[in-house]
């Protein structure tokens, strides 16, 4: 116990941590924690990883609890909560002297999962599985990612972030009472993890000052829910502290506003925020924060409008800005107010978590459980005796003036309401609300979900439904300037481009910028927007591809619009319909994004030989063994997967590609000294050239693999090894099927998949005290049922994720394309 005391006081700086705090520590990781908010629960659950990680205070390091993760994952419902998240624990690994970069020894990194991920190959937390680290994301970019369907990243980075996600993790799901959807996904996540298997040891938390446990009674958590939860909440030891007293007991006088929501036309919503903002002007204390929390964002961009240009600074925060407007609204936060005052406007970004106190709180209604949340945005320490919070009534019943929530849960807390005059934490009755019945994530669509092959009418499976409110779907956009530039070829975004918006919110703003207007005003129909398509462009590379109808838009897209046409204001966020130009960024993305047939990895810099190559991966596979210390069952698959995974660049097309004749000095080559597109083809006998867009050698190299292995090997073994070379760039993974637009062989009973056909030859090899014989492709097992080649790609492959699960088998693959990133990294150095 004393230990940790010295690591809390330490870290934070703070003489004692709370009681809760220490048992969080030194005992079993709780599913629950269930405690009023501001009292210290991201210090308790980080310091508390930390400790069981075995770091105590000046870095002293102790053996680790084995059964704590490597990787500490907080999932929050607001990105509002993300940027503050992250700076407190950077602080507190600043303060113990661990703060560190990616991959750096003995240090644990911090990670901000957002849109807009850099190449992998070079440094991001994914890149290095050995290291601790610490994960902080929305519940958009956290469980899209666990479903296999990440936002805002490649389609072909996906496998692996899922890996990570699910094997040597702790999640912390924070203020579960915000989730909605997501809460249910969050729970039969945890139980198909318990139920089929995890490569390393993975646990769920729930945190929340209102949480009930019935919310995480879900059809295949309930059996693990009945055999006992281990909750951990306040004792009477926690309750005569001073710091829990101040804050239980602090004075908040609750009473209904005198404006009222209850016209949704456009006029009775301009009398509602005309007589709002009178109120607020009327109660706000000069040289104080008042704080009022809305339901929708539109409705906070109209307050924050009527409140602008009074005497005190008014600020507008919600979920809807780019990363560097909403940093410098958060610094503006956390400075103190000047002397006439602060009034801050705010959306449920505000709702839990964020570190924000007022003497005056205006809400409307809302959900019990989240009205509850607001109140402790108001004199959160007891500083005022005159604390007032106003709550606003609206007509639930009233067209949509209800959403995001129900009329029957706003009526619900509507009685409350009336029957509470103190919002004091002391004097509020439990929460009682039911969860809210959403769509539940069952065990097939888990499995249907592995799958990554894109759809070739250019959508996925819309997994919005497992993860926000039905009709809030999330989405990102981004703004370049389009008017005379070829908007195809653009990079990919940076993080500091992307905003987030709701697909309702974007359409709204498509619908505003119709073609028929820009006809009218430019005389030329121009694209709505663009989506990127990663089977688009020459040799598949991918390419931006333009969005002329609104119903093209899709949930977790990532949409890149033209500045010209605006949708964007700097105080007021994402605005529909909003007049351009929208002022650019100072950074912007630099790198192409990632398509099909992309090829960044082996276009390096300087050229490496094949054997070589081979040999490096598979050294740097046995090394990253090592690291993890991997059961020597799993080595027998990762390290020959390693050794084989290239084999298939000796395929001529993959030579003649990357700019090299089959026969060249040094051939066949892994890596080219250019950065030239890559040209995929093959020259016939008769001088006559042959195409092969969006070329696979990862294909070449797993039938290769397939025919030349040791044939005394188990055939769920050979079959295994075969799928970790084959998907060792996230194409080629449980389909195999020809793709649109690729070249077909001269005689039309020829099989060919990714370029590859069959009867293509690789010339024999040496590598790494292995050789292969020259190999004649075979593509049979294209075909369904059981053939020349033995079962079909999709039988082995299903039969694959059966019996390993998808969280080890993702694991496995995650590792084979870890050490390929780090091999290329290390020979890209002189």
């Amino acid at each position: 116990m004393q230990d940790f005391i010295a690591l809390f006081r330490q870290a934070t700086t703070f003489e004692q941590p709370y009681p809760y705090q220490t048992r969080l520590a030194t005992g079993p990781w709780p599913e629950i924690v269930h405690v009023p908010t501001g009292l210290g629960k991201t210090a308790g659950v980080t310091l508390a990883w930390l400790y069981q990680r075995g770091i105590r205070a000046d870095a002293v390091r102790v053996p680790p609890d084995p059964t704590s993760p490597r990787r500490l994952i907080w999932c929050l419902p607001m990105r509002v909560l993300v940027e503050q998240t992250v700076t407190n624990i950077r602080a507190w690994l600043l303060q113990l002297g661990l703060l560190g970069e990616p991959g750096e020894a003995g240090k644990i990194a911090v990670h901000t999962i957002m849109g807009g991920e850099p190449d992998l190959a070079r440094a991001t937390w994914a890149a290095h599985p050995e290291q601790e680290a610490i994960l902080i994301g929305t519940q958009d970019m956290l469980l899209s990612r666990a479903l296999m369907r990440g936002y805002g990243m490649s389609r072909y980075q996906w496998p692996v972030h899922y890996a990570l996600l699910h094997n040597d993790a702790l999640w912390v799901f924070d203020e579960v009472q915000l989730m909605g959807p997501a809460l249910p996904t969050t729970t039969q996540l945890e139980a198909f993890r318990r139920d089929i298997g995890t490569a390393a040891p993975t646990s769920s938390v729930w945190v929340s000052a209102t949480l009930r446990e019935e919310w995480l009674d879900t059809v295949d958590f309930r059996p693990h829910r009945q055999a006992g939860l281990n909750r951990l909440e306040l004792d009477e030891a926690d309750r005569q502290s001073p710091g829990v007293r101040a804050r239980e007991c602090a004075p908040k006088t609750l009473q209904p506003a005198l404006s009222r929501l209850q016209d949704g036309t456009k006029k009775g919503r301009e009398d509602y925020i005309r007589n709002l903002a009178a109120e607020i002007l009327e109660a706000h204390h000069p040289g104080e924060q008042t704080l009022v929390i809305v339901n929708r964002v539109e409705r906070a961009q109209e307050l924050y409008g009527a409140l602008k240009g009074i005497e005190a600074e008014c600020l507008l925060l919600h979920a809807r800005f780019r990363p560097a407007e909403r940093s410098a609204l958060e610094r503006r936060l956390h400075e103190p107010p000047s002397a006439p005052g602060r009034i801050v406007v705010a959306t449920q970004a505000v709702e839990a978590g964020v570190d924000l106190d007022s003497r005056v709180l205006f809400t409307e209604l809302a959900p019990w459980a989240s009205l509850v949340q607001r109140f402790g945005r108001c004199n959160r320490v007891g500083r005022f005796d005159d604390a007032l919070i106003h709550w606003i009534d609206l007509d639930e019943e009233s067209g949509d003036l209800a959403l995001p929530y129900t009329p029957e849960t706003l009526a619900a807390a509507r009685v409350q309401l009336e029957a509470t005059p103190s919002a004091s934490p002391a004097d509020l009755p439990p929460v009682t609300e039911p969860r809210t019945i959403t769509q539940v994530l069952r065990r097939r669509d888990l499995m249907e979900l592995f799958n990554t092959d894109p759809d070739l009418s250019g959508f996925d499976v819309d997994i919005s439904p497992y993860i926000r409110d039905t009709g809030t779907p999330q989405m990102q956009v981004f703004w370049r300037e389009l008017d005379g530039a070829d908007a195809t070829s653009q990079p990919a975004p940076g993080r500091e481009e992307l905003c987030p918006a709701s697909i309702t919110q974007v359409r709204a703003h498509l619908t505003k910028n119709l073609p028929g207007a820009r006809r009218r005003a430019t005389g030329r129909d121009k694209p709505l927007a663009w989506r990127f398509d990663p089977l688009g462009g020459a040799n598949r590379e991918g390419a931006w591809t333009p969005i002329r109808n609104v119903e093209e838009t899709r949930p977790g897209q990532t949409l890149m619009l033209n500045a010209a046409d605006g949708g964007y204001d700097l105080e007021r966020g994402f605005l529909p319909g909003a007049g351009g130009p929208v002022a650019l960024t100072a950074e912007q993305g630099s790198e192409a994004a990632e398509g099909f047939g992309s090829e960044r990895m082996s276009a390096i810099g300087r050229r490496v030989a094949l054997p070589e190559h081979l040999a490096d991966v598979a050294a740097a596979m046995t090394a990253l063994a090592e690291a993890l210390d991997l059961p020597q069952a799993q080595c027998e698959a990762l390290i020959p997967a390693a050794r084989w995974h290239d084999v298939g660049k000796a395929h001529e097309a993959f030579q003649r590609g990357i700019g090299f004749a089959p026969d060249s000095p040094g051939a066949p080559w892994a890596k080219s000294d250019h950065g030239r597109r890559p040209d995929y083809h093959v020259v016939r006998a008769d001088g006559t050239r042959e195409t092969r867009p969006g070329f696979r050698h990862e294909l070449a190299s797993a039938l290769a693999w397939l025919e030349a292995s040791d044939p005394e090997l188990a055939p769920t073994l050979r079959d295994r090894i075969a799928y970790l070379i084959a998907a060792h760039h996230g194409r080629v993974r449980l389909g195999l099927r020809a793709l649109p637009a690729e070249q077909e062989p001269p005689d039309p009973g020829t099989l060919f998949a990714r370029g590859v056909w069959a009867g293509d030859r690789l010339p024999a090899l040496e590598f790494d005290g292995t050789r292969m014989a020259p190999v004649r492709l075979r593509l049979d097992l294209m075909r369904l049922g059981t053939g020349e080649q033995g079962p079909s790609w999709a039988e082995r492959t299903r039969r694959l994720l059966s019996e390993l699960g998808p969280f080890r088998l993702a694991w496995e693959e995650a590792l084979v394309r870890i050490a390929d990133w780090r091999a290329s990294r290390q020979e890209q150095r002189p």
